[in-house]
């Protein structure tokens, strides 16, 4: 494998947050002073957008549209058109600081379903084949989310909301009991994952009721769900690794780290899970029963590690260490370790594009990089 230089970007500060849009042809990059950019995938072409005047902290694409979410320290929620860089909406959410947004609906699973009964209802299979495919669609069906259209999770402070994609306020939780921590929303859509110091709570999507809540006694900086909607899983503060099967009320816990866990990372299998935490990226077998008493798989590097990412939908693993080292790795493989980069300065975001052919690499002095990812 290579890593190739793509282009490149400089922004005003720190690179705070980045991402791809859904079709993949332009990626959102945030500057911790504030400023919000969006590059063509192609070219690196460049729009900047006014962002938020006291400094950005998290960006999200709806998962359909050409449409970027920004949260920021001005207690907004901003919406922007990508394709003409419009300001579309703002909506604020307690007046807290913005922390974290997660979009809902529209990609996962539930596309993939959708998309599929409509190839089989437009089959002309005959009598004999209409049972069967009448079967198909039904069990396809209960995988899509029942709520119709994205929704927009927003934390601030101690308060969660749901927003539209317009701007609206859907619904406004109760408040946490302490200052949400991390977000995730359950691939298949029916649940939100909330955490705070203390534990993590559960809200279902569409009637807003917790549907379950799970002490933790310390703080939690993370939040992932298996792509298999099995696992959640949470990096935490004292430093470890938690982990719950929510369907069977089961947990796991796994410690010994460095230092605490802020970096997580499921790949499209559910079979490894990745965390950061240390000097060496650790990989965990989350087949059968789980990690808890296995060991770990160790991908090494000379600093800490401060960013992990799988492939959207292969299975190499991105890893960067504060040394500016850029690694890949294809776990199944005796010798993973598949390429090496040295950037010039430390990652502190790593992102694939959704056709796993560009990597994007947020750094600590404002470049942005993407890279090419070659056989």
């Amino acid at each position: 494998m290579q890593l190739t230089k793509h282009w490149a970007a400089q922004l005003e500060d720190y690179v705070i947050d980045l991402g791809w849009s859904a079709d993949g042809t332009r990626l959102a990059a945030a500057a911790s002073s504030g400023q919000v950019s969006l590059f063509a995938a192609a070219d690196g072409a460049r729009t900047d957008l006014p962002g938020h005047d006291d400094g950005t902290n998290c960006l999200a694409w709806h998962p359909t549209q050409p449409l970027l979410a920004s949260g920021g320290q001005d207690a907004k929620v901003k919406f922007w058109d990508a394709t003409t860089g419009q300001h579309t909406a703002s909506a604020e959410v307690g007046g807290a600081w913005i922390e974290h947004l997660a979009w809902r609906g529209g990609v996962g699973p539930g596309a993939d379903a959708a998309s599929e009964i409509s190839n089989l209802k437009s089959q002309n299979s005959g009598a004999a084949g209409a049972a069967d495919r009448l079967s198909e669609i039904s069990n396809l069906k209960s995988q899509i989310p029942s709520s119709a259209g994205a929704s927009l999770a927003v934390a601030a402070g101690r308060q969660l909301a749901l927003l539209r994609a317009d701007g609206s306020t859907l619904h406004s939780f109760a408040p946490a009991p302490k200052t949400i921590s991390a977000i995730a929303w359950q691939p298949a859509g029916g649940c939100l994952a909330s955490a705070y110091f203390g534990g993590v709570c559960l809200w279902d999507a569409d009637d807003f009721i917790a549907q379950k809540e799970f002490a933790y006694s310390n703080g939690i900086h993370a939040l992932v769900w298996s792509p298999d909607n099995r696992w959640l899983v949470s990096g935490n503060q004292d430093p470890s690794v938690h982990l719950w099967l929510p369907e069977q009320n089961d947990e796991f816990h796994m410690s010994g780290y460095e230092s605490k866990v802020k970096e997580l990372s499921f790949d499209r299998e559910s079979h490894w899970l990745a965390t950061g935490g240390g000097q060496d990226a650790c990989l965990w077998d989350c087949t059968g029963g789980g990690p808890e008493g296995r060991e770990p798989i160790m991908l090494p590097h000379e600093a800490k590690v401060c960013a992990v990412a799988f492939q959207n939908s292969h299975g190499l693993l991105a890893t960067a260490s504060a040394d500016g080292v850029v690694q890949l790795w294809s776990p199944e493989r005796p010798k993973p370790l598949r390429a090496t980069v040295k950037m010039p300065t430390p990652a502190t975001k790593l992102a694939w594009s959704p056709d796993d052919q560009l990597l994007a690499v947020g750094s600590e002095k404002g470049v942005v990089y993407v890279l090419k990812c070659q056989a």
